[in-house]
């Protein structure tokens, strides 16, 4: 019997290991420890503020025309208040100038992160959409700049006149428009985000679809906070576009769900 099983065991074929990376383009395999996470993460936010800082160091260079541009609406030199006054503003408008000239690099970095988890496919899809960054973020300037603030601005400017005396420092006035340009250039960059997401598998077309109401809440949520006024007709002013993004959002996230591994 003993010599029976001895044969049995050596006559057994061995055990068969999984493969540990069946399929190496698929990414979904790959482990980093939290450690390792931390230190990319590091070194990608290193890279982002280095762009930045670059960025504006160009802003500075053109910040003399773009003040002298954003100063149409005011109507004469600005006011200021302090001796440093007109130092924070200039430095306002060559950090936004900065931010926008290192928007692709710093959603190129945010990208590279996420990344090592996404197949070859979503990797190349992720990368041809990355110069449409800069266009939407412009889009975004535009709108407010052309669309948004000159009726923004006559409201506040022109509010109770028998009461109030519109006198707006560089500071507050740069800030308001500064901020106003920025945030809504963000804004229009939802449809990309949306697309981001659901190339890694985490939102399909039917939960947005199903949750427009909560959408319609979200838009007006975030267009009281962009828009610098109560009105409504300026609030709708923002309200339009950002569900007009998140429609066009449905439409990327459904192209996104293709190149995702997930189904939905």
């Amino acid at each position: 019997m003993v010599s029976r099983l001895k044969s049995l065991r050596r006559s057994a074929p061995p055990p068969q290991l999984p493969d540990p990376d069946p399929n190496p383009d698929d990414g979904q395999h790959a482990h980093m420890s939290f450690w390792d996470h931390l230190d990319e993460l590091r070194e990608r936010l290193f890279k982002a503020v280095i762009a930045l800082v670059i960025g504006t160091v160009g802003g500075m260079i053109v910040a003399v025309p773009v003040l002298q541009y954003l100063q149409q609406p005011y109507g004469d030199r600005f006011i200021v208040l302090g001796p440093t006054g007109g130092v924070v503003s200039y430095f306002r408008v060559a950090l936004m100038l900065g931010a926008i000239i290192a928007i692709p690099i710093i959603t190129y970095q945010l990208l590279m992160f996420i990344l090592p988890g996404l197949t070859r496919k979503e990797t190349r899809w992720l990368m041809t959409s990355l110069p449409f960054i800069t266009l939407l973020f412009l889009i975004g300037v535009g709108f407010a700049w052309f669309i948004l603030i000159p009726p923004a601005l006559g409201f506040l400017q022109n509010f109770q006149p028998d009461l109030f005396v519109a006198e707006w420092t560089a500071d507050l006035y740069l800030g308001f428009v500064t901020a106003l340009l920025f945030w809504m250039g963000v804004a229009f960059e939802t449809p990309l985000v949306f697309f981001v997401v659901a190339l890694l598998g985490f939102i399909g077309p039917r939960a947005l679809i199903k949750n427009w109401r909560i959408a319609i809440i979200g838009a007006a949520v975030a267009a009281a906070a962009i828009t610098p006024t109560i009105d409504p007709v300026n609030m709708m002013l923002v309200m339009g576009p950002l569900l007009v993004l998140y429609g066009f959002s449905i439409i990327l996230v459904s192209i996104g769900r293709r190149f995702s591994n997930v189904g939905e």
